[in-house]
């Protein structure tokens, strides 16, 4: 009797720890899909402020493989930003796990 209801329990905590996993899987892809996003936001946004102050100074003349070049040195500035905010956010994991 003892022995069914241990068994019981023992089930009971594998099948809460396999839910437990796979929340943790989907928490895990849900992080990955928002951090997607705000790449993608960031990169829209860059494009809209370069075209914006592109436009904003010009009714009719258009050089759009300067605009071009300007959204393409804003995603690159964006980017290295992004990266040094990571590797920071490392460092400081690191620094505070050791």
């Amino acid at each position: 009797q003892n022995e069914k209801e241990l068994q019981d329990v023992v089930k009971q905590q594998e099948e809460k720890l396999l839910q437990l996993i796979d929340k943790s899987g989907e928490v895990m892809r849900l992080k990955a899909e928002v951090s997607e996003l705000k790449r993608l936001l960031q990169r829209a946004e860059t494009e809209a402020r370069v075209l914006w102050e592109e436009m904003r100074g010009k009714e009719h003349q258009v050089d759009t493989a300067y605009i071009q070049e300007r959204v393409m040195l804003r995603r690159e500035v964006e980017k290295l930003r992004l990266l040094l905010v990571e590797k920071e956010d490392e460092n400081m994991r690191l620094t505070d796990k050791y």
